[in-house]
């Protein structure tokens, strides 16, 4: 899944996703402050646009130029407010402790030995700062040629690799806030949302 396989994903339709932010990131983030956000694999970028129009200084990343300009475009009223920028997060770190929440929302991070893309961007979490991490139930997901759910990150997997630093305040699976994506039979989400201690 490389930045061409998303450029073209992003080229076959006008319009990906709903322009809505994700249900889970409205939900665990309106009670707190803004600060600095990092949106991982932001796409056309609803996410980062709500967290802006809501005060968060954004940084707003994906591997698709195609979705960061899609996203951009939709940005006329938050000028300054979001920093979009084209990076691969699993093989280029973020910066470290440079985020008061880090949101990763249906972000394709497979497992890998020593889990380097996940500490990366567990410790560009500040301080006092949040991981909010969304996903597709596993259950709900079908094994296909090019595709097994076990390879890919669940909350859960997340929760057993944190350090006695962080502090895990929601690790469920709940029903979906909004319809699945057309073509899909997505009804629960998985979700995990941990503090790292000042």
């Amino acid at each position: 899944m490389d930045a061409q396989h998303w450029d073209e994903i992003y080229r076959s339709r006008d319009q990906i996703f709903s322009g809505n932010p994700n249900p889970v990131l409205v939900t665990e983030i309106t009670d707190l402050p803004p600060g600095r956000a990092l949106d991982v694999g932001c796409g056309e970028g609803a996410d980062a646009l709500w967290l802006a129009r809501r005060g968060w200084q954004v940084t707003a990343v994906d591997i698709s130029e195609v979705a960061l300009h899609r996203a951009a475009a939709a940005a006329t009223d938050i000028e300054g407010r979001v920093s979009w920028a084209r990076a691969d997060l699993t093989t280029t770190p973020p910066p470290a402790g440079a985020f008061d929440l880090v949101s990763i929302h249906y972000f394709p991070l497979r497992c890998r030995p020593g889990h380097t893309a996940l500490h990366g961007l567990l410790d560009a979490v500040a301080p006092g700062g949040t991981l909010l991490f969304a996903t597709h139930a596993r259950a709900d997901l079908t094994p296909r040629e090019d595709f097994d759910p076990a390879d890919y990150y669940q909350p859960d997997d997340i929760a057993q690799l944190l350090d006695p630093t962080w502090n895990v305040l929601i690790n469920e699976t709940r029903p979906r806030a909004a319809p699945a994506p057309a073509g899909t039979h997505h009804t629960r989400d998985t979700v995990l949302r941990a503090q790292r201690l000042p």
